[in-house]
């Protein structure tokens, strides 16, 4: 639709809702406030009006408060008590620092809107403006009860530094990607980091884009405490039963449990029989027991079918042998790594405790190798109290272990 049209159709702009899910008590608890308008019985999406740069800015910031007007209507005559996901372009909001917007928001709370149920949803990356006073127009929005989420978290030039300091409530994700390619481990890695910023800040994180189960349990398994897409429901000019999907999304989670459990029992069966193997190597190379470079030669050629590096270091990180390394054409020794320290790797000092305390070796978690850009595995055993015995595993071995991946 012409957005002409739309200007001169604005009678016939109708609110549409996307709920919201929640993994904790499996209810609606939001819904995001959509643009929709009815023309010759068909509606339609409003978004290419708000993303045609040809548009007047006034005309814009009039739509999206019409818009706005009307879904707190509908909300405040059903009396929903759920949170209001409300999309403002920050650029658009910085023309008046954000006055508008507010002055809105204040007549239906005289009307009994509870400020503190609504969401304000902008896109960090696209902003053009000066971030610090956007930062204060933010706050002072926030002093009313307001929330704030940030949209594409993740996606394009998104700024981690820059989200950090907004410190948002809510952190939006969307797991298009997951469909329309075959993302690689970088693509996960980007997820894994907004997951530990989410943490450390305090912020929700909310998929959306959910279209097919597999999303869904992914975005349960990356630490989603909020849900949204087609696969759960569309965009509706009318509020759902807050129990719609209650029953549905225990039996998924129920379903994902179960499967994670399994997968779990078997990397802890897969960790415990290739601790047991290097056990027995360890035991059988004992006369080399002080002879640590000779000791991973021999272990090298025991562990040819899964390991492609071996090295020993201390209890601090540095290396008490070179690596041994294996090319195409076999293993080849490294002496100049001889006393490198990997003590300033995440989790290592804390895995060297592990292992002196209990005993026993370790698999890492899936990472990116700095050498040879490979996902892969370190299984990590404790030779005595002050030497650690660590060996890296390919992405092709792991790739036919089961629970490995």
């Amino acid at each position: 639709m012409d957005s002409l049209d739309i200007l001169t159709n604005a009678e016939h702009i109708i609110p549409y809702f996307q709920a919201v899910y929640s993994a904790d008590e499996q209810t609606v608890i939001g819904y995001e406030i959509l643009g929709r308008i009815k023309v010759d019985q068909k509606v339609e999406s409003m978004g290419p009006f708000f993303l045609d740069d040809s548009v007047p800015e006034e005309y814009k910031i009039e739509m999206d408060d019409l818009v706005l007007k009307k879904a707190l209507e509908k909300v405040l005559e059903n009396q929903e008590n759920v949170l209001l996901f409300v999309n403002r372009d920050a650029d658009l909001l910085m023309i008046d620092q954000g006055e508008s917007f507010l002055s809105l928001l204040k007549e239906f709370q005289g009307k009994g809107l509870k400020l503190n149920r609504v969401v304000l949803e902008m896109t960090e990356h696209t902003f053009k403006g000066d971030f610090t006073r956007l930062q204060h127009m933010l706050t002072y929005l926030r002093t009313y009860g307001i929330k704030l989420s940030i949209e594409n978290a993740g996606q394009e030039s998104s700024n981690l530094d820059r989200i950090g300091k907004l410190s948002p409530e809510i952190l939006k994700i969307g797991l298009q990607p997951l469909i329309t390619t075959s993302p690689d481990q970088a693509y996960h890695n980007v997820l894994h980091s907004i997951s530990l910023l989410a943490r450390k800040i305090g912020a929700t994180i909310l998929y959306e884009d959910i279209e097919v189960d597999f999303q869904l349990q992914y975005a349960w398994k990356t630490g989603g405490r909020y849900f949204q897409g087609f696969y759960l429901s569309r965009p509706n000019p009318e509020f759902l039963e807050q129990n719609v999907l209650k029953e549905k999304l225990a039996a998924e989670f129920h379903h994902f449990i179960q499967r994670e459990k399994r997968k779990i029992e078997t990397f802890q069966r897969a960790a415990a029989d290739f601790s047991q193997r290097i056990q027995s190597l360890m035991a059988k190379n004992k006369k080399l027991s002080g002879q640590y470079d000779n000791l991973i030669k021999e272990l090298a050629e025991d562990l040819s079918d899964c390991s492609f590096r071996i090295y020993i270091c201390n209890e601090d990180g540095f290396q008490q042998t070179g690596n041994i390394f294996k090319l195409e054409n076999g293993w080849v020794t490294q002496p100049e790594y001889y006393m490198k320290n990997w003590s300033w790797r995440p989790y290592f000092l804390e895995n060297i405790i592990r292992m002196r305390t209990n005993k026993k070796g370790y698999f890492s978690d899936l990472y990116r190798d700095i050498e040879t850009g490979e996902t892969i595995r370190t299984f990590s055993f404790p030779i005595d109290e002050h030497l650690y015995l660590f060996i890296d595993l390919p992405y092709t071995y792991l790739y036919e272990q089961e629970g490995m991946l």
